[in-house]
């Protein structure tokens, strides 16, 4: 079949691929823009968070610690 006889299925079936073409290019695009803002901003907090609740946790450790300390001492 020559290109000037294309069936409204072709033209149809040309549209789609275009369309999915171009969603798939904005979801790559997407998917990188959120990676890099996850990278970014999102693991840079939840380290800062994370080291100040270990720092939490280390002092009310030592705090029990020394509490069970002076109650087997008596």
């Amino acid at each position: 079949m020559s290109p000037d006889n294309k069936t409204p299925f072709e033209d149809f079936g040309r549209k789609v691929d275009r369309g999915l073409g171009e969603a798939a290019r904005k979801m790559e695009q997407e998917g990188e823009r959120f990676i890099a803002y996850f990278n970014d901003e999102v693991v840079p907090a939840i380290r800062t968070n994370s080291t100040k609740a270990l720092r939490v946790a280390a002092e009310k450790l030592s705090q029990l610690a020394n509490y069970m300390e002076q109650k087997t001492s008596k």
